[in-house]
């Protein structure tokens, strides 16, 4: 072990040929990351969860009774806040957690293993929900290529698909949070976020790796779309 530029000491991983040298990188992000290590030591599911924690500080949209959507909610370390912050666990509101993998139980939290995109989805989440939500959050990030344009086109496709999502299940006033990335890509994201919201804003967490290209876009306000939602049919 070695001390960093902060002295904090520095894991070093000896792989010995085992591991990729990009795996042996990102374990030692890992292993080194004080968010990481706080989020065991605080019994959050990942260190994602300082970052839902820092934008609600800053937008107050994760009020207490209030109906909240995680979508690729797997670990869980943003379903983990959303239920403390509106009660859930206390039955004061409801979270419900998406994903396609599957997700240890929390407590306040209901999970659905599905699909987002499939055209179904909707509809059995005003079931389970009984409702319309308050709040969708989205984590979710592209699986990447490596080819940069590709990526680019991934990351903002998906956050436009979950930005649909949200058009169909948000009431009147709802919020979507959902993490971008900086590139020139999102032009069009922005175009139908500020069609159907009444404010967009762009916010970079603390707790977001400052290598990372990562940001978080808030849009508040939720406009509405005139007559019934899609069931089934298929800035700054």
């Amino acid at each position: 072990m070695a001390k960093d530029t902060t002295g904090r000491l520095h894991i070093t991983v000896k792989s010995a040929g085992r591991l990729k040298h990009s795996s042996k990188l990102w374990l030692e992000r890992q292993l080194n990351d004080p968010y990481v290590q706080q989020a065991k030591r605080d019994g959050l599911r990942s260190r994602a969860a300082y970052k839902i924690i820092e934008i609600d500080d800053k937008y107050r949209f994760l009020k207490p009774g209030i109906s909240v959507v995680d979508l690729g909610a797997a670990p869980g370390g943003w379903s983990q806040i959303a239920a403390k912050r509106v009660g859930s666990a206390e039955g004061r509101g409801q979270v419900i957690a998406i994903d396609l993998l599957e997700m240890p139980n929390i407590p306040g939290v209901t999970f659905a293993q599905m699909d987002f995109l499939d055209d179904g989805a909707p509809a059995k989440l005003f079931e389970m929900m009984g409702g319309k939500a308050d709040v969708v959050l989205s984590d979710m990030a592209a699986n990447t290529t490596g080819h940069r344009k590709t990526d680019q086109l991934r990351i903002v496709g998906l956050v436009e698909d979950a930005a649909a999502f949200a058009a169909d299940v948000l009431k009147p006033g709802g919020t979507f949070v959902a993490k971008v990335f900086q590139s020139g890509a999102d032009a069009t994201l922005m175009m139908q976020l500020k069609r159907d919201f009444t404010a967009v804003k762009h916010v970079k967490p603390a707790s977001s790796r400052k290598d990372s290209s990562e940001r978080y876009v808030v849009a508040t306000g939720f406009r509405g779309i005139a007559g019934e939602p899609r069931m089934g049919q298929g800035e700054e």
